[in-house]
């Protein structure tokens, strides 16, 4: 594989991520949160997807999912997301917003 090869895959493979994360973010915006999910997902499980989106995408699909009362599920990404090295500092800061929130809702 040439270094072209390489480098046609690497940004190919994140457009494809990106493009999973914004129809995700396009449900959600419409109501369509178990759509919403669904994209997230499928960015979340695709190999090779890069911090920065997996972050985003895990802070997202939390959304969703306290959308549709299922707040245990949006805790577990929360934290998922926190513990991704070099997480967006704006990223870090809502996720630990919205596991207080989580918190304070349940309690």
């Amino acid at each position: 594989m040439t270094i072209f090869d390489w480098l046609k895959n690497r940004f190919s493979s994140r457009a494809k991520f990106i493009s999973l994360y914004r129809n995700g973010m396009s449900k959600a915006k419409k109501g369509d949160f178990a759509g919403a999910v669904l994209d997230y997902t499928s960015a979340i499980d695709a190999a090779g997807i890069s911090n920065d989106v997996l972050g985003m995408a895990l802070y997202n699909i939390a959304l969703a999912y306290s959308a549709i009362d299922e707040s245990d599920k949006a805790a577990e990404d929360l934290t998922r997301a926190l513990k991704i090295p070099g997480l967006p500092e704006n990223i870090k800061v809502a996720a630990i917003q919205r596991q207080e929130r989580i918190r304070r809702r349940e309690a």
